[in-house]
């Protein structure tokens, strides 16, 4: 897993608890004397009950209906716990440091990158990296202007809106596209001056595919020691796309037999072969659910002209209602 914080913690679900040593330091006999040492026990620094609330309890039940992601939902827990125990330490007169959250989501897409960028911006707040908690969504248009000097403006305008939150860039490496003079060099040189001059006050993550990212993080030396954090998003098995799909309909109460389920399955098998590097994984099969329930309306309407439904047939799914673009 690239870019852990911490490293052999547990993925989330059940967590170790904390167990305190006592260790009793022996005195020193002095000049060699022969009586006996005596063992007293350090005395212990006053520490601070840490909040008895679970901060991490609301993140878990949104990571947990997330299908796959293992190394992702790991990397989550890692950054809590790094989080709690930087408190723990400071509470006991340790250094807690003061580590840098900006991050790198590398992955196609549909992969969970926003959803997990959210979620990441709720954990900061809640453990109070963050002021406000917000993620504010852009892309290279939202960043970069017509003129000299209007990118900077644009730029500067949305990292004081992301102050306490997260400023989520997606395809990021859309800026280095243009060349030397393109206005998209001056969007990076102002992102890497504002990570300079409101330090902690708010998180940056990059996202965008693997390959393209890596050639964005070689535009600007200063960015790749910037990013300590870097997560690989996979794109999600055929069996995971089914499962997603499966989810998706029961959250909507539908349900799909299983020749509707077979017949999904054999179309995603041939999408994702035909569309190796532009296949849009979680977000082709959401809309190929919600396509498949605007179809089962129009069936529904023309098969009960005269009468309604009943509630089985409302909720189901049937392999002719799912219908796909005859591409050329």
């Amino acid at each position: 897993m690239n870019g852990h914080v911490v490293t052999g913690t547990s993925s989330g679900s059940t967590r170790p608890s904390r167990q305190i040593n006592v260790v009793l330091r022996g005195q020193e006999s002095v000049q060699g004397a022969a009586a006996a040492q005596v063992y007293e026990p350090e005395p212990q620094l006053a520490v601070k009950p840490l909040p008895s609330v679970d901060h991490f309890a609301d993140i878990q039940k949104e990571l947990e209906p997330m299908v796959g992601m293992d190394n992702v939902k790991s990397l989550v827990y890692e950054i809590y716990a790094l989080l709690y125990v930087s408190r723990m330490r400071s509470e006991a007169g340790l250094f807690g440091g003061s580590h840098v959250y900006h991050m790198i989501f590398k992955g196609n897409p549909g992969t969970g990158k926003t959803t997990i960028a959210r979620i990441v911006a709720k954990l900061l707040q809640k453990m109070g990296v963050l002021t406000k908690g917000h993620l504010i969504e852009v892309e290279r248009a939202d960043l970069v202007g017509e003129y000299i000097g209007h990118t900077a403006q644009k730029t500067r305008d949305l990292v004081r809106k992301a102050i306490g939150g997260v400023l989520f860039i997606d395809e990021a490496y859309s800026l280095a596209r243009g060349g030397e003079k393109d206005f998209g060099k001056e969007a990076i040189d102002t992102l890497v001056k504002a990570m300079e001059d409101h330090r902690n006050q708010f998180v940056l993550i990059l996202a965008g595919y693997p390959a393209e990212i890596e050639n964005f993080l070689l535009t600007n030396p200063g960015l790749p020691s910037r990013f300590p954090i870097q997560i690989e998003f996979p794109d999600y098995t055929i069996d995971q796309l089914v499962q997603i799909a499966e989810m998706m309909a029961k959250d909507r109460d539908y349900m799909m037999q299983p020749q509707s389920i077979f017949k999904l399955r054999q179309h995603l098998m041939q999408e994702k072969l035909n569309a190796m590097f532009s296949f849009s994984n979680a977000r082709y099969v959401r809309n190929t659910i919600e396509k498949a329930i605007r179809y089962q309306a129009v069936r529904l309407l023309s098969q009960y002209a005269n009468s309604i439904p009943g509630k089985q047939e409302l909720m189901t799914i049937r392999p002719e209602d799912l219908r796909w673009e005859t591409k050329a």
